[in-house]
C-alpha cells in the first residue's frame, strides 16, 4: 500500500525533514497492515526491512540468558523498530507481534539509500532524532545506575515503618541494655525497700506487675522488631540486584572492549600484511 507524505510528517524520526525530502520517502516506502497477534518477524530473521508504527501497537521481545521472553519494547505511534539489525545487516535480534490491527511504515535499505542519495542532507536530520533517543537512553541508564538502593527504600518509607527501625535500632545496642538493667534494678529495689520499711509494696515480690509489663513489652517489641527485620531483607534484596545490575553492565563493558580490541587487532594485522605486500612489490620493482 502507498504512503503519503502527510502520514510521514508526524512521525518523530521524520520530524527534521522537509516537504521534498517526505516526498521523496514517500515514493520508496509501503505501508503495511497487521492484524492482532500478527507476527511481524522473529528473533533470526533476515533483517530485511524496520518499521514505523502509524497507528496501533506492537510487542517487542527478545529471549535472556535463561532462555526466557522478556518484553524489550512497546512501540506505539512515531516509535519505529527493527532499524538496529537493518542498518548494521544482521539476523533481527528479537522477535516483534502486533497487540492489535497495527499499521506501520515499511523501510528497507534501498529506500534509505535513495533519499540519501536524492537528498543528502536527510540523513544528517535523521541521525539528529536518533541521537536523540539515544541520549534520552543514556540518561535513563545514567540515572537507573546512580540510584542508591537505599533511596529506593525511603522513598516508600511510611511514619509507622521509621518508628519500627528506630525501635530495632534502640532495642539492639548496649543503651538499651544499660538503661533497661538500671530500670529493673531501681524497680526492684524500690519495693523491696517500700516493703522492708512500711510493710507494703505497689507489687511486692515476686513482682507480678513487673511481670506483666515485661510480657507486655516483649509482646509489642518482637512484631516491631520483625518489622524491621523484614524492611532489612528488602534492603538487602535491593543492594543484591543493584549489584547484579551494576556487574552485568561492568561485563557487557569488558565484553565490548574486548570486541573492540579484537577489532583493531584484525585492522592492524590488514595494516600489517598491506606493508608488507607493498614493501615486497617495491622490492620486485627496485630489482627489475
Amino acid at each position: 500500500m502507498p504512503c503519503t507524505p502527510s502520514e510521514l510528517r508526524h512521525v518523530p524520526l521524520f520530524s527534521l525533514l522537509d516537504d521534498d525530502e517526505l516526498d521523496v520517502l514517500a515514493q520508496q516506502v509501503e505501508l503495511r497492515n497487521f492484524t492482532a497477534r500478527q507476527r511481524i518477524y522473529k528473533a533470526g530473521d533476515e533483517a530485511l526491512r524496520a518499521f514505523v508504527v502509524i497507528d496501533g501497537s506492537v510487542s517487542v521481545t527478545l529471549i535472556d540468558e535463561d532462555g526466557q521472553e522478556v518484553p524489550f519494547a512497546e512501540p506505539h505511534h512515531g516509535d519505529f523498530f527493527g532499524f538496529a539489525s537493518l542498518l548494521e545487516n544482521v539476523p533481527h535480534h528479537t522477535t516483534a507481534i502486533a497487540l492489535e490491527a497495527t499499521t506501520c511504515v515499511e523501510i528497507d535499505r534501498h529506500d534509505i539509500e535513495v533519499l540519501l542519495s536524492k537528498k543528502p542532507m536527510a540523513g544528517l536530520d535523521m541521525l539528529t532524532v536518533l541521537a536523540r533517543d539515544i541520549h534520552s537512553a543514556q540518561s535513563l541508564v545514567r540515572e537507573r545506575a546512580a540510584r542508591n538502593p537505599e533511596d529506593l527504600i525511603d522513598e516508600t518509607e511510611t511514619f509507622g515503618q521509621r518508628i519500627a527501625d528506630g525501635v530495632a535500632s534502640f532495642g539492639g545496642s548496649w543503651t538499651f541494655i544499660i538503661t533497661f538493667a538500671v530500670v529493673l534494678l531501681g524497680y526492684t529495689g524500690l519495693s523491696i525497700a517500700l516493703v522492708h520499711f512500711h510493710g507494703t509494696s505497689w507489687d511486692p515480690y515476686p513482682f507480678i506487675l513487673l511481670n506483666l509489663f515485661l510480657s507486655m513489652l516483649a509482646a509489642i517489641q518482637a512484631p516491631v522488631i520483625m518489622m524491621s527485620q523484614n524492611r532489612q531483607d528488602t534492603r538487602d534484596r535491593l543492594r543484591s540486584e543493584h549489584n547484579f545490575a551494576v556487574n552485568r553492565r561492568a561485563e557487557a563493558e569488558v565484553q565490548a572492549l574486548t570486541r573492540k580490541l579484537n577489532f583493531l587487532t584484525d585492522k592492524m594485522a590488514d595494516v600489517e600484511d598491506e606493508l608488507r605486500s607493498g614493501l615486497e612489490l617495491h622490492r620486485k620493482e627496485h630489482h627489475e
